[in-house]
């Protein structure tokens, strides 16, 4: 763990502390009380707080502590849901558009909440839009969960990053990543990171990444969008993946809800529509019709591999250029780009 780090958690765990002691004269004090206007305690140069020696400032000061000042956000809130996405609305109502979804324990900006704290304005990720506090941590319930799920990430900065199988410029490359992708980072080495990808260990250079502490956010409605002409069957086929976002990886698993590993998650898509697959990312390459990147649609497969072409990694296409996979224990079920790694075959399972 980093000193950076260290200091972020000891000041998160402080404020709690604080709100827990402070919370004994004042047991009326709300889990989204974090979210009252903040704006007017304004952090100092180093990060210290400009206090007025009064309960209701040093409450606020210890809420505003636990809200971010770390990670980018100055009035956090993580995304509480047991299973599947909250969803992000254009107004603060039920019946509301849909204009996003959180997966369980992302990270949102709170705006302000309405006046019966029933709905928070929120911004998460190219999000902005309205979602129900009953499924959202504030305050210091929200700060102690970041200190949970922060994850560290290597930022690609070059166009083409290669990733090798050992840190050093004559080791083997495994794939190359675009620009802007984020890998795990497993640990951090004289000129070169260890990263993991999938699950599967491998070594980028420091030169050409930027290490950063992140929490996830929320999705777009146009990133889960699939484009003109797909049959129903490959609607069906992704809008029943997507509902497993934010899930679980478990190795050897192929329950959508307790845990999945990549091909046990594209098997156990199928499976519902009627479709038999093997729990195999290699076996599931030769089960259908070998296609080529430009004729991808919804409900595909593509499948990755090693340096030798060896396949170890599947994932189902859902349009607009992502592809949902379960990708390691760390992450579970997300969304990417499906080029966040080398492509080496594409698949068409549905027979139309």
């Amino acid at each position: 763990m980093n000193y950076n780090r260290k200091i972020n958690k000891l000041a998160i765990i402080g404020a709690v502390g604080f709100l827990a002691v402070a919370s004994l004269s004042n047991p009326m004090e709300s889990r989204a009380a974090g979210t009252v206007a903040i704006n007017d305690i304004m952090p100092t140069a180093g990060g210290i707080f400009d206090l007025k020696l009064d309960e209701d400032s040093c409450l606020k000061a210890a809420e505003a502590t636990t809200e971010g000042m770390y990670w980018g956000y100055n009035h956090l809130g993580i995304a509480d849901v047991e299973t599947g996405n909250l969803n992000v609305r254009a107004i603060p109502a039920t019946d509301g558009k849909l204009v996003g979804k959180m997966p369980k324990g992302s990270a949102c900006e709170v705006v302000e909440m309405n006046e019966d704290g029933t709905w928070a304005h929120i911004k998460s990720g190219d999000v902005d839009g309205y979602v129900s506090t009953d499924y959202l941590y504030t305050g210091a319930d929200a700060g102690m969960r970041a200190m949970e799920l922060v994850k560290t990430v290597a930022v690609v900065n070059a166009d083409a990053l290669k990733v090798r199988e050992q840190a050093g410029m004559d080791a083997t490359v495994l794939t190359s990543v675009p620009k802007g992708e984020e890998l795990e980072v497993v640990e951090q080495l004289d000129g070169w990171v260890k990263v993991s990808i999938d699950g599967e260990d491998a070594y980028v250079s420091s030169e050409y990444v930027t290490v950063e502490e992140k929490l996830d956010t929320a999705v777009t409605m146009s990133e889960l969008l699939y484009g003109q002409g797909v049959s129903n069957l490959r609607v069906d086929i992704v809008e029943y993946a997507k509902q497993f976002l934010g899930n679980k990886y478990v190795y050897g698993g192929s329950s959508l809800t307790k845990g999945t590993d990549c091909s046990g998650f594209t098997m156990s898509v199928y499976k519902h529509f009627g479709i038999s697959l093997s729990h195999s990312s290699r076996a599931q390459a030769n089960e259908g019709k070998k296609i080529t990147a430009a004729d991808l649609q919804p409900g595909d497969l593509i499948f990755y591999g090693g340096s030798s072409g060896s396949i170890n990694h599947v994932a189902m296409y859902i349009g607009g250029g992502k592809v949902i996979h379960a990708s390691s224990p760390k992450t579970g079920i997300k969304i990417s780009n499906y080029t966040y790694r080398t492509p080496v075959k594409y698949v068409s399972i549905i027979k139309e």
